[in-house]
């Protein structure tokens, strides 16, 4: 039996080592499994700042994915960020290397790498270089972004971090209980971003069941268990309106505008508009097409006419004179209206030229059409219309501006930037189908209506004025080939009655269609008539706008004026 027992005696030790590990085990994978992670996270790597210069950019509670630039202690901001997040209406010419903020009176100019800047004619000078490029990117000093547009910001270290704050909100704020961590996710195991001690207060912005997202007073955001938090309390973030707003006047007319196009091709044409005039009814704006681009150095040529509007101030009608982008020709080909837009020298060269003439004859406004604008140029010509909107402003002359109806592949016009400098905008309510289109209405009632609800949206209604068209298009398919002819009112209906065609109403479109075929040919016409504009009209009063167009004088039937009249009334 002694020999038994002292046999066992290994067995027995054995097995409680095995058990003694196991239960260690068991303990260290508790231990593992429950414990508090000590690994610390890179901060550099959390806001991706590798380098000395970089700067992370946090916009309210957000880590934004561009980086700023942090140069002989001042912090800039690249162009792009600063358009995106805080001001769009700084602009920079590439080519002249010039940064540009236009209010509603001023132009303010700053050189890449000078401190001084202008503002009108006159020079001020910053501690820094207001504007300079990394990479061929224009980065803007905070400080001077801050001179024209409320919002505040704070610097921190290590690393490098700028916090935004766009516009005053409510948060909830809670302390610290006692020293903790805070965490890259809610978890033991995550890493370790920052520490936070008692009494601190973090602001909480995600509470969970066990942890709550947060932010610190030196903006790192990250994770503390809920148990550290305590006293939440509502809490408001204030940005303070140290920039008063600018105030964009505005001309407006205590009449509803009805303005008619004057198609001017020389001067003599000048002379012809009694005659087309004669047949109207309560015209009170007159928009001749006297100026258009004649090179890509920002010239144009002029049909402008003094008599001309002197004998529109004795009728009572304004003279709103149109410059376009599209009728001027070099060597037969367009002309490059980016080339034109793009460069800070030619906009102010043509827009002081369009003063001069402007002034000189007495012309009232400008209408600008400009169309089939590039994308690429599409910010250079939101920057022509605010140059030029200041020089309107400060001699007090209209400014209305002709749009197409909008699309997502024009939102580059920046219809609600045009609202607010601009005087008028106009709907170009017609082309909707055209040369090279789809065979269809050049104005449709649905395409109308959109047209005018998708412009509203963005445009205030009191700004907006709807253009009719004044002509009908003429389809005509032979043999597989469609060729289109813009032709008058009365030109379109003689032209079917010759012919054998006969018109009947189309209630999708709510005009008078007509389909009918001579020889090898089928012709196909919505036609525009009394009926068609009686109904537009009516579309037009239910969104109450600020008045009524039309391309052109001399294509429309008598009759139209007398519904023009009504719906003015």
């Amino acid at each position: 039996m002694k020999q038994i027992k002292q046999k066992m005696i290994p067995v027995i030790i054995a097995v409680a080592l095995i058990i003694i590990i196991i239960i260690i085990g068991l303990f260290s994978g508790i231990m593992e499994k429950y414990s508090y992670s000590r690994e610390r996270m890179d901060l550099n790597e959390y806001f991706q700042v590798y380098t000395e210069a970089e700067v992370s950019i946090l916009l309210k509670d957000d880590v934004l994915e561009e980086k700023g630039i942090f140069q002989n202690g001042v912090c800039y901001l690249s162009l792009e960020t600063v358009q995106v997040h805080l001001n769009d209406r700084f602009y920079f010419d590439k080519g002249e290397n010039l940064l540009l903020y236009t209010t509603p009176t001023e132009i303010i100019r700053a050189c890449v790498g000078e401190n001084a800047y202008t503002v009108s004619a006159n020079s001020l000078t910053m501690d820094y270089p207001v504007v300079i490029l990394e990479n061929e990117i224009p980065y803007v000093a905070v400080d001077f972004v801050r001179k024209y547009t409320n919002f505040s910001y704070e610097v921190f270290e290590a690393p490098k971090r700028i916090q935004l704050y766009v516009e005053s909100d409510s948060v909830t704020a809670a302390d610290i209980k006692k020293k903790t961590k805070v965490r890259y996710q809610g978890g033991v195991k995550s890493p370790i971003l920052t520490d936070v001690n008692k009494g601190d207060t973090v602001v909480v912005l995600e509470e969970m069941e066990k942890w709550s997202k947060v932010k610190t007073a030196d903006s790192i955001i990250g994770y503390v268990e809920n148990k550290f938090l305590k006293d939440e309390r509502p809490l408001e973030r204030i940005v303070e309106n140290t920039v008063e707003e600018p105030v964009y006047t505005s001309i407006h007319k205590d009449y509803k505008i009805n303005l008619v196009w004057h198609l001017v091709t020389n001067t003599t044409a000048n002379g012809n508009v009694d005659g087309l005039l004669a047949s109207t009814k309560a015209v009170n704006t007159i928009s001749p097409t006297w100026f258009a681009l004649s090179d890509n150095e920002g010239n144009f040529t002029s049909l402008a006419d003094k008599a001309y509007v002197d004998k529109m101030h004795a009728r009572g009608i304004e003279v709103w004179a149109l410059v376009d982008n599209f009728t001027g020709r070099i060597n037969d080909q367009a002309i490059d209206t980016q080339a034109v837009l793009s460069s800070t020298t030619k906009r102010t060269y043509l827009i002081q030229n369009l003063m001069s003439q402007v002034l000189a004859n007495g012309i009232d406004g400008i209408n600008v059409d400009f169309e089939q604008v590039p994308r690429e140029a599409g910010e250079d010509y939101v920057q022509f219309l605010r140059e030029l909107s200041v020089a309107c402003r400060l001699n007090n002359i209209v400014l209305s501006i002709d749009n197409y109806v909008p699309t997502e592949y024009t939102a580059y016009y920046d219809r609600e930037e045009q609202g607010i400098i601009a005087d008028y905008v106009i709907i170009m309510g017609y082309d909707e189908h055209y040369s090279g289109s789809d065979i269809g209405s050049v104005a449709s009632i649905n395409y109308v209506e959109n047209g005018i609800k998708d412009t509203i949206a963005a445009v205030p209604k009191e700004k907006v004025i709807n253009a009719l068209p004044f002509y009908t298009a003429i389809w005509a398919t032979t043999d597989g080939n469609t060729t289109v002819d813009k032709v008058g009112m009365s030109y379109a209906e003689n032209f079917m009655t010759e012919r054998g065609g006969v018109a009947a109403w189309d209630e999708v479109t709510c005009q008078n269609y007509t389909n009918f075929q001579v020889d090898n040919t089928t012709y196909q016409i919505w036609l525009e008539d009394s009926a068609s504009i009686q109904t537009k009209l009516n579309v037009m009063k239910n969104y109450d706008l600020a008045g009524v167009a039309g391309w052109r004088l001399g294509l429309e039937k008598p009759e139209i004026w007398d519904l023009i009249a009504a719906y003015l009334q």
